[in-house]
């Protein structure tokens, strides 16, 4: 791996872990923005994302960008609210195969963000193993900058961030029973 690889034009930097966490929308879209301005200073950009059924409106455009990679999880279990234990239990074994996979695709290629969008309700809801998301945190490239997404981070994840930025509802049409709509929330 080639240092140039694995530096943007301004030189290289400590990679650190941000979250977006909160009851608001927007934890993914801040998650999209930041994958596109690190693509856009040169960076190369690993985007992934549990618990969501692999097209998402913003997954669109990102496909499209020469410097992000969309890493498919390839399932989607529903909600998890309403999982049954098999489900759950089938779910546990995709995702944790999925975080393997990421983990390994990291470490054998040379990005400079990681987005793993959703992964913190994924761990919230034992969906991967917690100490494997820890692991990964703890043994990433020097270099590589993590996004985390999700509402309630554990303690290790908020000790373990950089960024923390927390995004609270206010109000929002699923109040007045608006459904999610194309290109604004899904």
């Amino acid at each position: 791996m080639r240092i140039l690889d694995i530096c943007l034009d301004g030189g290289c930097m400590k990679g650190l872990i941000h979250i977006y966490t909160g009851t608001g929308k927007g934890k993914t879209t801040a998650a999209t923005g930041l994958s596109i301005r690190f693509a856009g200073s040169g960076g190369k950009v690993l985007f992934t994302q549990f618990l969501k059924n692999d097209n998402s409106s913003e997954l669109n455009i990102l496909r499209q960008i020469q410097k992000i990679t969309f890493l498919p999880s390839g399932a989607y279990f529903g909600f998890t609210h309403s999982m049954e234990p098999a489900a759950k239990e089938k779910a546990f074994k995709h995702y944790s195969a999925y975080l393997r996979k990421i983990t390994n695709e990291i470490l054998n290629n040379n990005y400079g963000l990681l987005v793993l969008d959703e992964v913190i309700a994924a761990d919230n809801n034992g969906l991967i193993p917690h100490n494997k998301l820890i692991d990964l945190l703890t043994n990433k490239p020097e270099y590589l900058e993590v996004a985390l997404t999700g509402r309630t981070p554990s303690p290790d994840l908020i000790n373990m961030a950089d960024y923390i930025s927390d995004i609270q509802k206010v109000k929002h049409p699923f109040d007045k029973n608006i459904p999610a709509r194309i290109g604004i929330e899904k």
